[in-house]
């Protein structure tokens, strides 16, 4: 019996949401220290505020990316195509890319960590 799935009204958008979730996150985190060093704390500054920002940037993005990961996981979950799913049916399809979102989305999570970890290291402006 053959199981109906969406594949004709969804798009390859969500395969993207977690890199652009990423791209985003490093964007604003360092835009977000740039001004301030530049218009606000001045050279030797220090980036307490700052910090506090990037954290909740942090959190918001995990946060989102977190879910984009679970939407991928339960769509390579969801059907019962076998590994490595490269048959040319709509179950396969499909379940590559659940698991593609899914470790997008954990590499994703990994650079926003990485991106965020300049606050641990990094206390003053230069």
């Amino acid at each position: 019996m053959a199981t109906h799935l969406p594949e004709e009204n969804e798009s390859l958008w969500l395969l993207t949401a977690s890199p652009v979730m990423w791209a985003a996150h490093l964007m604003v985190s360092y835009g977000t220290a740039a001004i301030w060093c530049a218009k606000v704390a001045g050279p030797g500054g220090s980036l307490a505020t700052t910090r506090m920002a990037i954290a909740a940037y942090t959190l918001l993005a995990l946060a989102a990316i977190t879910i984009v990961g679970g939407t991928g996981y339960r769509r390579y979950k969801g059907g019962h195509a076998a590994v490595p799913h490269d048959d040319d049916t709509p179950q396969d399809r499909h379940s590559f890319m659940g698991f593609a979102t899914l470790l997008l989305s954990a590499l994703s999570a990994v650079a926003v960590i990485y991106a965020a970890l300049v606050i641990v290291f990094i206390d003053r402006c230069f």
